[in-house]
């Protein structure tokens, strides 16, 4: 009734309607975009408010690439608790494309993703690098480490299309898109470890990675030779957000997370 209403009011319809669907119209469409930058400012005002009346956070809305959260998660959930104490922290884990769509319509704070993410409307700042290390069968543990070219003739297991470590994998190995054949796709790191396990092939994961994933996997971890594969993780943030100096804070904190895990597992 209040789409109705609406409706009336603004002299158009917005929805296409029929007995088995609802759909928008063409004016719907341009008119649900216009609505959701309006809701976006209307969100931001509600920060701003928050940001200027408080010295800290009191609630974090974070994203996270799936190729990060599990290693890198706790720790930084852990400090930020003590760094802001009573802050409630919502987490979404998804692919980068998604986390820079959610950011920009205002549902996220910011994100944990690899750099660069090369977008306008958002801020970026480098928080660390890793490098990827060469996951094989335990036997073959003691073996010299392939060349990357000599990587591509292997049976190379990698991430599902949209994760960004997939196309990074393809970049040291100089894999092109006409090698479909000679590449099998997992849903998540873990599976790829779990298949090379198996004696199905090789991968390469992030470092950070490592800990978790080889616990109950009969593998072996090589590291390449100088220049070796590496990305750079950072956090972003829309430019126009007032809560940017809060943020920097927040990257700090994860910052220092990500320092103390490294250390732990003897990262570089």
């Amino acid at each position: 009734m209040q789409i109705k209403e609406l409706e009336q009011e603004l002299g158009s319809e917005l929805f296409e309607r029929s007995a088995r669907e609802v759909k928008l119209t063409p004016f719907g469409q341009s008119f649900a975009l216009r609505v959701r930058d309006i809701l976006r400012a209307v969100d931001e005002l509600g920060e701003f408010a928050r940001a200027s009346r408080e010295s800290f956070l009191t609630r974090l809305r974070i994203g996270i690439i799936p190729t990060i959260a599990p290693y890198l998660l706790p720790a930084i959930i852990n400090d930020l608790n003590e760094t802001f104490a009573g802050i409630q922290i919502e987490v979404r884990e998804t692919q980068t494309g998604k986390l820079v769509h959610e950011l920009a319509q205002g549902q996220l704070d910011m994100a944990i993703v690899a750099l660069p993410v090369s977008e306008p409307s958002l801020t970026e700042l480098e928080l660390f690098s890793e490098e990827f290390v060469l996951v094989r069968r335990h036997e073959d543990g003691d073996k010299p480490v392939p060349e990357r070219e000599a990587l591509r003739e292997m049976r190379l297991l990698l991430l599902e299309e949209g994760h960004c470590f997939r196309d990074q994998a393809l970049s040291f190995c100089k894999v092109g898109p006409a090698r479909p054949r000679e590449i099998m796709e997992g849903s998540s790191l873990s599976t790829l470890v779990q298949m090379v396990g198996a004696g199905i092939g090789v991968t390469l994961i992030p470092e950070m990675a490592v800990p978790v994933e080889t616990r109950s996997a009969h593998v072996s971890i090589s590291r390449f030779p100088s220049p070796q594969p590496s990305r750079t993780i950072g956090m972003v943030w829309r430019n126009s957000t007032p809560m940017a100096r809060q943020l920097q804070e927040v990257g700090e904190a994860v910052r220092r997370s990500a320092e103390t895990m490294r250390q732990q597992y003897g990262g570089g």
